[in-house]
């Protein structure tokens, strides 16, 4: 597969055309950044750790039925992946409270949810991805109502077997972000990144944070705790 012109460059990952009108390069980037791009930082290693993580779950929720953008690994960072249009809707599960929400509604973070929440933000970054609900996306026709329900099922199921994935590897899932996109024939598939960037990850034992956290909140080991993730993840 030929790697033409860069199309876009996003804080983590850089998009590149093919010579396939409906394949394109993802290529991952060890640049770091929190709260909307105030803060930026490099995590060394990190596109790696998150081409591989999240194209090897990738794979495993397609074998479970959950359609993805996901084609082939080519390299270390470099993936081709199924050309999408992508929902403007980021997609939050949580299972446990941490973060924004702990923030927002006043509670203290670790507080296990009896059952998952989900919140939609509309992907603006000039509007600071704010909070939105399914009435506010289908005003904004940023997707039908079928395409919500589904995004909705998607998600739930990927919670679902993500948490599975995790707990194999003694740590628990608090929250991830999803995101989704169209197929040229209007196919609702799950698109973005899975890794240590887009979920909160903590050791089951421990509590220890192994995600971006650790870089957001200056706590140190960002590298090490992205490591970790990857070696039990992958068995090595």
């Amino acid at each position: 597969m030929e790697k033409r012109e860069q199309l876009y460059e996003g804080k983590a990952k850089k998009v590149f055309a093919t010579d396939d009108p409906e394949k394109l390069i993802v290529s991952y980037k060890d640049d770091a950044t929190a709260f909307n791009g105030e803060k930026k930082g490099t995590i060394h290693g990190k596109g790696v750790i998150n081409n591989r993580m999240s194209n090897h779950l990738m794979r495993r929720l397609e074998k479970e039925g959950v359609p993805t953008h996901y084609v082939e690994e080519l390299s270390g960072t470099d993936t081709v992946v199924k050309k999408v249009s992508i929902v403007p809707l980021e997609v939050i599960i949580r299972n446990i409270s941490a973060g924004s929400f702990a923030k927002r509604y006043g509670v203290n973070e670790g507080i296990v949810f009896d059952a998952p929440t989900i919140e939609f933000s509309y992907k603006n970054d000039e509007l600071g991805d704010p909070l939105i609900n399914s009435y506010h996306a289908l005003a904004l026709k940023l997707a039908t109502r079928e395409e919500i329900e589904t995004i909705k099922k998607y998600a739930f199921k990927v919670n679902d077997l993500l948490k599975g994935f995790m707990k194999e590897i003694g740590i628990d899932l608090v929250d991830f972000k999803l995101e989704f996109g169209r197929l040229s024939d209007g196919t609702i598939v799950l698109a973005d990144e899975i890794s240590p960037d887009t979920c909160r990850l903590w050791d089951e034992k421990t509590h220890e944070k192994l995600d971006k956290d650790r870089f957001r909140r200056d706590l140190g080991g960002v590298e090490d705790a992205y490591q970790e993730v990857m070696k039990r993840l992958m068995g090595e």
